[in-house]
């Protein structure tokens, strides 16, 4: 699976939490996600948008934030298509998506997804569906 067609298949299986993704398929979305971030945050900072400081009151609360409006519908548009190939690409590994909240674990669950979203699939059949990797005897 090349790039355009790892995106592609990304959005056209936005609520789809049920199937199998290939390592090629995730990586490929992450590195889209990623360059597409950077662009949009350099946009942003050339029109001046969402560049500010929010603050409580003095000494109690402070944060500086850099994105902006279209930071925010670009996230908004990307939480189901990012969750859906994360999950399928757990599903590959032949582990639930509720591994998923293994995230909130600091550190060590961070971790421990980096590594099973880069071990391959297992070979064949299992109980998420078809390898995606097989080839078709058609």
């Amino acid at each position: 699976m090349n790039f355009v067609e790892a995106v592609q298949s990304v959005y056209r299986n936005f609520v789809n939490f049920s199937d199998r993704a290939p390592r090629s398929e995730y990586w490929w979305y992450v590195l889209f996600s990623i360059i597409a971030a950077i662009v949009i945050g350099l946009i942003e900072s050339a029109l001046g948008l969402g560049q500010g400081t929010v603050t409580s009151a003095p000494g109690e609360f402070s944060a500086n934030f850099a994105g902006g409006p279209l930071s925010l519908i670009w996230s908004l548009l990307n939480v189901l298509p990012g969750i859906a190939v994360t999950i399928r690409r757990l599903h590959d590994t032949d582990r639930s998506g509720w591994w998923l909240f293994i995230a909130l674990v600091p550190i060590v669950g961070f971790i421990l997804l980096i590594v099973w979203y880069a071990t391959k699939g297992t070979a064949g059949v299992n109980r998420f569906g078809a390898d995606p990797l097989a080839k078709s005897v058609f």
